[in-house]
């Protein structure tokens, strides 16, 4: 009876369940948002975001519904891939619906550096197959801004628009273009300060091989000579571009500029006669074993005397050198960015390749001339070795020197009895002997000793007010901001080239002036290339100077300039500048 009772209590308990269970099965179970519409990003490209959805079976997605918002950037719009196309009979009409995944793209363009995060969001609103329809979800994503490409607000300057296009032209992958077009950009900055001063060094070389140096062999040691420079100027922007970071002001210091200083006065020396200009003995016979001979051995000299060039006057920042360490940084495409690089400084060696070409006709072949070319060269290199080491002494030292070259020199071309020879020797003495006036009376501008004297302006850098961390313009911002001034932010260096071609030729103008005076200007001076400098070049994405940024009154960034700039088209940059602001008030 007890077991019958057992049993009977058990298959009751059985049926029980198995009912409760049948009941339970006869209502349908549905996923959570999350896994049955499973969201992901990320970032593709400098200017671009991948989305994602994985798509449970039996559910699907209305792409009617999705909405997409970003905070810290500008979005472009949305590309979507073709849906499937149905009749809904929830909304009772035909929707465009995905299954199984989703992926679109996002274009973004960075506005505002200063910005750390960029914020995306995404709405979406999906459907199951059994009939429940959720509610809207919101599904969120941050991103560093220091991934992503500053884009072109604005101003058309040369950091902003022409970037802008360069930038894209690298992403299209296109070498047929992308070879000439640096080619030509490397061309035009072949004939600045900063790559100019490689010329006499190579012509030294070629005047030291001889009277009887022939035009193609001074093709050949113009071509090696550009050769080393390309390859380590290319080399260096590969590695400034993967490291994030200009190497140039690495080399700013006085040891290595005072060591390239006393390289230039030995290989002046040997202009006047003092020694003959070649690779050391020990080291010439090592190359001409490596390489199989003599004439050879010389060869890699001369391309290892190009690659010490590349480290002595490697130029300025300019927009085209900016926009691809940029490209490096942000993809690590190492193939296009460094083919981009060595294309633009074989279009800076144009002039050295023509100065071997012009070896067997423009120099002279023997003579007194050809002495007088050499004594020429030695000048211009102890030019060089001044102008290398201005960075680390003082003015009033600069100014000294080029009075003692420039007068130097004028008196020893006293000794021509030629026209052209006095002409040469008055102008360098009067030269030399207004730099010294200056120095004596107080000047201390080199390219205007006598600026003080006749009423001239202060120095550009006076209208400034210097900021020295991110903390400190964060805080000028937004002073700025709630006095509602646009801000134009400066970054300088006492060794960049263009950047004192700014400040003496451009910024001095009284229509620039005229124009700055609105605006609250600071300036940021990254000549010691410390931590804070580094801070704030690497916050903006820029490599080095020179570069300027403007601010709206919102303190977002509204434009910028990179590179030296004429008077005419640094006003155009600001007059584009101020027409923005007009249609922001408009609005």
């Amino acid at each position: 009876m007890l077991r019958f009772l057992v049993r009977l209590l058990a298959s009751t308990f059985l049926g029980c369940w198995f009912l409760l269970s049948s009941i339970a099965g006869a209502e349908p179970t549905f996923l959570e948002p999350e896994q049955a519409f499973q969201f992901s990003a990320r970032q593709v490209a400098p200017d671009q975001i991948q989305v994602s959805f994985h798509i449970a079976d039996g559910y699907y997605l209305y792409r009617e519904r999705f909405k997409v918002a970003v905070s810290g950037a500008t979005m472009g719009e949305a590309q979507f891939p073709p849906g499937k196309v149905h009749f809904d009979e929830i909304f009772k009409k035909n929707v465009e619906t995905y299954r199984q995944s989703i992926t679109f793209i996002v274009p973004l363009t960075l506005i505002d550096a200063t910005k750390s995060v960029i914020s995306l969001n995404v709405q979406s609103q999906g459907c199951s197959d059994q009939g429940l329809c959720y509610s809207p979800i919101d599904s969120s994503k941050e991103f560093s801004s220091a991934d992503f490409v500053i884009g072109e607000v604005g101003t058309v300057t040369a950091g902003g628009t022409e970037s802008g296009k360069l930038a894209k032209t690298l992403e299209s992958g296109r070498f047929l273009v992308i070879l000439p077009l640096f080619f030509l950009l490397g061309l035009g900055l072949a004939f600045t300060p900063c790559v100019l001063p490689m010329v006499p060094i190579l012509s030294s070389i070629i005047v030291g091989e001889g009277a009887n140096v022939s035009r193609h062999r001074g093709l050949v040691l113009s071509l090696s000579y550009a050769l080393g420079m390309a390859i380590v100027y290319t080399s260096l922007g590969v590695a400034a571009g993967l490291l994030g970071e200009g190497l140039a002001a690495w080399l700013q210091n006085p040891w290595v500029l005072g060591g390239f200083g006393l390289l230039l006065v030995g290989l002046s020396l040997s202009m006047f006669n003092v020694y003959h200009l070649q690779v050391p003995a020990v080291l010439q016979s090592r190359l001409s074993e490596v390489s199989g001979n003599q004439s050879s051995g010389r060869l890699v000299g001369v391309f290892v005397m190009g690659a010490i060039s590349a480290l002595i006057v490697g130029p300025c920042v300019a927009a085209p050198l900016a926009s691809a360490l940029l490209y490096i940084s942000q993809t690590h495409n190492v193939l296009i960015g460094g083919t981009a690089l060595f294309s633009m400084a074989m279009g800076m060696s144009v002039p050295l390749i023509l100065v071997g070409l012009s070896a067997g006709s423009l120099l002279p072949r023997a003579g007194k001339w050809m002495e007088t070319v050499k004594h020429m060269f030695g000048v211009m290199m102890l030019g060089m070795a001044l102008w290398l080491v201005s960075p680390v002494i003082p003015v009033w030292l600069q100014m000294l020197g080029w009075s003692a070259l420039l007068l130097g020199y004028g008196i020893y071309l006293l000794r021509h009895k030629s026209l052209h020879g006095k002409i040469a020797s008055f102008t360098l003495v009067l030269l030399g002997g207004l730099e010294l006036f200056g120095l004596s009376t107080g000047g201390r501008e080199i390219l205007a000793p006598l600026a003080h004297l006749t009423g001239k302006p202060a120095p550009a850098h006076s209208i400034f007010v210097r900021i020295h961390s991110t903390e400190e313009l964060d805080a000028a911002l937004l002073q700025a901001k709630t006095q509602g001034k646009m801000v134009l932010l400066d970054f300088y260096a006492d060794w960049c080239v263009s950047c004192k071609e700014m400040e003496q030729f451009t910024l001095t103008d009284a229509a620039v002036k005229t124009k700055l005076e609105s605006m609250v200007l600071l300036q940021a001076d990254v000549t010691a290339n410390n931590p804070a400098d580094r801070e704030l070049l690497k916050r903006f994405h820029l490599f080095g100077p020179p570069g300027m940024i403007f601010f709206g009154v919102d303190s977002a960034e509204a434009g910028r300039v990179i590179g030296f700039q004429k008077t005419e088209q640094f006003l155009e940059s600001l007059e584009s500048l101020e027409s923005m602001k007009q249609t922001e008030r408009l609005k």
